[in-house]
């Protein structure tokens, strides 16, 4: 048997196993089946993505489920988040400026790539960029709020300026 026919088989192995549990543990978690049921698919896919699946999957399988859809889960709580942010901001606006379905759905997306930025920044980083972005300090005023050189500011702001271009 190849390595990827035994992989293959293990795969099929944890689902058929496992995936049982996982659904139930994740409508438990997400009280909707909908998703709990898109969730499971989504872990398994990591799954079969992995590149070190053999090493994985060891004696406790559920232990890296769970830990692969406890991320999931975050990730799909976080995207509500900020849908629920986006559609409340864009609420008030006239049945004509009101964002069609589809730039509602690419500008989602696109704040949920700004907020996975963000999130990767280090905690300091993330505060600088974050008053010169949204409260238009200059460099001078957040080194006075944040008790830090000015060159340091413009490192921590040319950082973050780095990850957005990433982004991009």
């Amino acid at each position: 048997m190849s390595a990827a026919d035994s992989a293959t088989q293990q795969v099929h192995t944890l689902y058929t196993n496992h995936h049982g549990w996982l659904y139930g543990w994740l409508r438990r978690k997400l009280g909707n089946a909908c998703d709990a049921a898109d969730l499971a698919h989504d872990t398994f896919v990591r799954v079969m993505v992995s590149r070190r699946l053999p090493a994985q999957l060891g004696e406790e399988p559920r232990a890296l489920l769970t830990h692969i859809a406890k991320g999931l889960v975050i990730d799909h709580w976080r995207r509500q988040d900020v849908e629920r942010a986006y559609l409340e901001a864009v609420a008030h606006l006239p049945e004509p400026e009101a964002p069609s379905p589809e730039t509602r759905l690419l500008v989602i997306e696109a704040l949920m790539r700004i907020d996975a930025m963000l999130t990767s920044l280090p905690a300091r980083t993330r505060e600088v960029f974050l008053l010169a972005q949204l409260d238009g300090l200059t460099l001078h005023q957040i080194a006075e709020r944040t008790h830090t050189p000015v060159i340091t500011v413009r490192r921590h702001i040319r950082k973050a300026l780095m990850a957005c271009m990433a982004v991009a």
